[in-house]
């Protein structure tokens, strides 16, 4: 096995499979801009290596990601330039090796719609999947505003959009955003059984299959997260947003009556 670890990230490649562990336990494995710029460029290593056939994205401690670290998002940087945000999107869209996750607890923000972009998902039985946008006066990412309700049905997509209700690993299974779902004991070791039975299959048929699953939707992906970046712009720089962000940080309740 081959490790590595930099900037709370941390990748282990085991044969052809190489896990990315989001590893910033502490903050609920929270993504900063520097982690999201790192996860970027891990995978477009992995996309060029080619001894590396699956990529398993998981994280440490007993969550998957908290989301974005809402510090950041008080503290950004110009949005009229292209933030590591944006770049991560774009290449988890795009990626073009088998991505496998181990959802191993809570799923947040963008910890569950990057999961639209995963051809293989498993979680904990602990696991909790929750897109609270609306929550937060923010819109949705990683073209989750198209592809969520193409596999769960716009009702559906709307009470986790729209109402930015949690969803528990069974019934995520149920509506069709997780394969398996798991004791969390033996979540880690099913992912590796099924990534290295990915591995072991020819990787050129392997990929061309998954570009062919996935090409009729690319330009209808890359114009949503034009059109979803945005308007998350907007929304982040809105008063609403700066309440709802200022209000978690405060750990107290927004404010919204004052907005219309």
């Amino acid at each position: 096995m081959i490790e590595h670890s930099e900037n709370h990230l941390f990748t282990a490649t085991t044969g052809s499979v190489r896990t990315v562990t989001f590893n910033r336990p502490r903050k609920k494995n929270a993504f900063t801009l520097d982690m999201y710029g790192r996860l970027a460029d891990a995978l477009e290593h992995a996309a060029a290596d080619p001894a590396v056939r699956v990529v398993v994205l998981t994280g440490a401690g007993d969550c998957f990601t908290g989301g974005n670290d809402v510090e950041d998002f008080l503290n950004l940087p110009d949005l009229d330039h292209d933030p590591p945000t944006f770049r991560f999107l774009r290449v988890l869209a795009g990626f073009p090796k088998p991505l496998v996750a181990a959802v191993n607890g809570a799923a947040v923000g963008i910890g569950a719609t990057m999961l639209l972009h995963c051809d293989l998902v498993f979680a904990a039985s602990s696991a909790v999947l929750w897109m609270p946008f609306t929550h937060l006066a923010l819109s949705p990412e990683a073209a989750s505003s198209i592809l969520l309700h193409r596999v769960v049905g716009l009702q559906r997509a709307a009470e986790l959009l729209l109402l930015g209700e949690p969803c528990d690993a069974r019934r995520a299974q149920e509506i069709g955003l997780v394969n398996e779902v798991l004791p969390p004991q033996r979540l880690l070791e099913r992912v590796a059984e099924r990534a290295a039975a990915l591995a072991a299959l020819p990787p050129a048929s392997v990929r061309a299959t998954k570009e062919l699953m996935r090409q009729g939707l690319r330009r209808e992906v890359e114009e949503a997260m034009e059109r979803e970046a945005k308007a998350f712009r907007e929304r982040l720089v809105s008063p609403e947003a700066r309440e709802a962000l200022t209000a978690f940080l405060e750990k107290r309740a927004p404010d919204f009556k004052r907005f219309d």
